[in-house]
């Protein structure tokens, strides 16, 4: 059984999480990370994703809307602009708001802002996984 560490999520409101972990799982701008305790320290900008927190034979999921996250030795720090636990998450509402996202990139209209359109499908894909 691996050895666990310190994980705290943060958001604009306050903690999300905070609480003991043996494998974090998530999605940065450099691609799809695991880290374990005794991680070499990073500081990293995070993708909209499901974050998977693992801790002995359980795991959690939670959509992290983007943000950033500090590893240091025994702990990970995840400044997120939004969190939300699969059972704060509408389905329905996120499935729109993917159709929204793909119409406008499709669309290639003058006024869309592709980045902008971007970031709302990949918040819209993380929502809608993490209930999976």
């Amino acid at each position: 059984m691996a050895e666990s560490f310190e994980l705290r999520i943060i958001e604009p409101e306050g903690d999300f999480f905070q609480g003991e972990c043996d494998f974090l799982e998530f999605v940065s701008v450099e691609g799809e990370m695991g880290i374990y305790k005794d991680h070499i320290p990073l500081t990293t900008i995070l993708e909209p994703c499901v974050m998977k927190i693992h801790k002995g034979e359980g795991m959690k999921k939670a959509a992290v809307l983007g943000g950033f996250l500090e590893i240091l030795k025994t702990k990970v720090t995840v400044l997120a602009e939004d969190a939300q636990w699969p059972g704060e998450i509408d389905v329905e509402r996120a499935k729109a708001a993917k159709k929204r996202a793909e119409e406008r990139l499709v669309s290639k209209g003058e006024d869309v802002d592709e980045r902008r359109a971007e970031a709302a499908l990949k918040r819209a894909i993380a929502r809608i996984q993490t209930v999976k």
